[in-house]
């Protein structure tokens, strides 16, 4: 529960990013596998397994589950999470910790799943974290910016290309039903024809120092 007092209310922004900097990656990234058992309207409940694993000994070109058990060995965290919708931002998030030995064979016994490493960095007065998908979700990347209550006035780095924040496609429970892979040539069209799009309604956007607003 969040001690800023919104309660279980989580406050986000996220982004598609391309062109990482390398030199944000971690030496040691978490290893998040996860599984969901209903993900429906915005709605998810999620069981989630964690790992510290060296960058080098993560192939990201495995499948979800071949990745799970792969480094079945060095998950040392679990949790179970309750989700609400995204609304500008804003999302229910309830969480407790679970037996590590019972979440294991949750998400084993789960139908949907998404694997990624995440970095956690420290970017113009903010932590971010980038989450580098793999499986099916590969090559997505996106970076998430959270903050203690509504994420205004945002400093966004510059190789955030578009904002995902209010699209629902890239949501991790959505992504575990219909992963990226299968329609990353849509999005990159779409993009193409439209350009990006940033929240408007929170605050101004700076893109890296500058301060000027963005389209």
């Amino acid at each position: 529960m969040s001690d800023t007092g919104y309660g279980d209310f989580e406050f986000e922004r996220r982004f598609l990013v391309r062109d990482l900097p390398p030199d944000l990656l971690e030496e040691t990234p978490a290893l998040i596998v996860q599984a969901y058992y209903l993900a429906r309207d915005g709605y998810a409940l999620r069981i989630r397994v964690q790992a510290s694993v060296p960058l080098g000994a993560v192939d990201l070109g495995l499948d979800e589950r071949e990745l799970l058990e792969s480094h079945l060995g060095e998950f040392d965290f679990c949790a179970l999470t309750v989700k609400g919708p995204m609304v500008e931002g804003t999302r229910y998030e309830a969480e407790r910790e679970l037996d590590l030995t019972v979440g294991i064979e949750m998400v084993r016994r789960g139908d949907a799943l998404v694997a990624k490493t995440r970095h956690a960095v420290w970017l113009g007065g903010d932590g971010w974290v980038v989450d580098v998908f793999a499986g099916a979700n590969r090559p997505l990347v996106v970076a998430e910016v959270e903050r203690g209550g509504p994420v205004t006035d945002l400093t966004i780095p510059t190789f955030c290309v578009t904002e995902l924040t209010d699209d629902p496609r890239f949501s991790n429970d959505a992504l575990a039903g219909a992963p990226f892979s299968g329609w990353a040539g849509v999005h990159a069209r779409e993009l193409a024809d439209d350009g990006p799009r940033f929240l408007q309604g929170l605050g101004r956007n700076h893109v890296g120092g500058e301060q000027g607003p963005m389209p």
